[in-house]
């Protein structure tokens, strides 16, 4: 049981400038100001020394980072989630990119396995397929030879019950709005993405399902005045959660203001796409069967193509407030709150009100991350 005080915390109500929460266990039991929620008997005192405490941050598509690649290695799920609250993030999807289907199984066999003995780093949620079932024209750094229109051989199997949590497809292929269809009856959240979908065919896999756009921007027909396709129906409709990989290279910072315009805190989402280069120097590494070449600040096949990003979270939040001019309660929003409600989770992630998982990031007034609290239990480790 601990007493945290001396903090802002930004709880569902506002920033509370003398803010304390206690904890028992691995949840929040309450939140107030410091002057009324005092130290209860017994409980262990922290004093926080005036740093802001944040809801822990949600990343929904990362393909690795540290040197280790989810797709070509599905046990390295583990190793990287150890090394992820260095970036304030709590919880996460490992995504694999478009791969054989035993790949896809391998992973669902690492997270049903569970964590090893010890283990005290960011949570999984589940699993991001990020794949087979996109357009080839709209590929990006997936293997067209991996490609395939959907299979119901396939994604009848995955669920939430089977550690399948997000899956991004293209509404416009043969085949998609059934398994749409299918993805969300089995707690699947589906997501529009690597795709060449027109307006409509946007629209149609809204209304069978969808309520996600993978990268915005990113691996779909730029946005034109006479032909909105998927970023314009993405933008425009208000049932929708657009993801956006906020390192001023996938996305021209001025087009990111755009986008959140349009989008505001409730509707965006922001990811890292971070691939094993996250952390470690130039070189070169994997991303699925690709050997990326990664210098200071991008990923990229030998074509020049973009292979993932070498984005933080913690950085995103900065670059997003640094972009758009957004307040940090807007902006820790998009990391906390808003995929919390995509998964469903709100009242168990993404909050600092009672009752929630006591995940949570301390930061400085620089927004640098300073400890990473995970179940109740302080887990930032050291760098590398």
């Amino acid at each position: 049981m601990i007493y945290l005080h001396n903090a802002t915390i930004f709880s569902p109500h506002g920033p509370l400038e003398h803010g304390a929460l206690t904890l028992s266990e691995d949840k929040i039991t309450a939140v107030g100001d410091s002057d009324q929620l005092i130290c209860p008997p017994g409980f262990e005192s922290v004093d926080t020394m005036g740093l802001m405490i944040v809801p822990g941050f949600v990343d929904l598509q990362i393909n690795g980072g540290f040197g280790k690649d989810f797709t070509s290695d599905p046990g390295s799920i583990w190793q990287v989630g150890k090394q992820l609250p260095y970036y304030g993030v709590t919880s996460f999807l490992p995504t694999i990119i478009s791969a054989p289907f035993e790949t896809y199984l391998q992973a669902q066999k690492v997270l049903k396995n569970g964590p090893p003995e010890g283990y005290h780093g960011a949570r999984v949620l589940g699993l991001h397929f990020e794949g087979p079932f996109i357009n080839p024209e709209k590929r990006g750094a997936h293997d067209p030879e991996k490609i395939c229109p959907p299979d119901p051989e396939l994604y009848n199997s995955w669920s939430l019950a089977s550690f399948v949590r997000l899956v991004t497809l293209a509404p416009e292929l043969p085949g998609a709005i059934t398994a749409i269809e299918n993805l969300v009856r089995n707690g699947v959240v589906v997501s529009a993405g690597h795709s060449n979908a027109s307006l409509s065919q946007a629209q149609a896999g809204f209304d069978a399902g969808i309520s996600y756009g993978t990268h915005l921007f990113n691996a779909m027909p730029p946005l034109d005045h006479r032909q909105p396709g998927l970023a314009g129906a993405l933008l425009s409709d208000s049932r929708l959660i657009a993801g956006m990989i906020v390192d001023g290279i996938h996305i021209h910072p001025r087009m990111v203001d755009l986008a959140w315009r349009m989008l505001g805190e409730n509707r965006t989402s922001m990811v890292t796409d971070a691939m094993a280069a996250l952390g470690m120097p130039a070189g070169q590494y994997q991303l699925g069967e690709h050997t990326v070449h990664v210098d200071s600040s991008s990923a990229r096949l030998k074509d020049g193509k973009l292979a993932g990003s070498l984005l933080s979270l913690d950085q995103a939040l900065q670059n997003l407030i640094a972009f758009t001019g957004c307040s940090l309660k807007e902006a820790l929003l998009t990391v906390t709150e808003v995929p919390a409600h995509l998964l469903k989770m709100d009242h168990s992630l993404g909050s600092l009100a009672s009752g929630a998982k006591a995940d949570f990031v301390l930061l400085t007034a620089e927004l640098h991350v300073a400890q990473v609290w995970i179940g109740g239990r302080n887990v930032l480790p050291a760098p590398g």
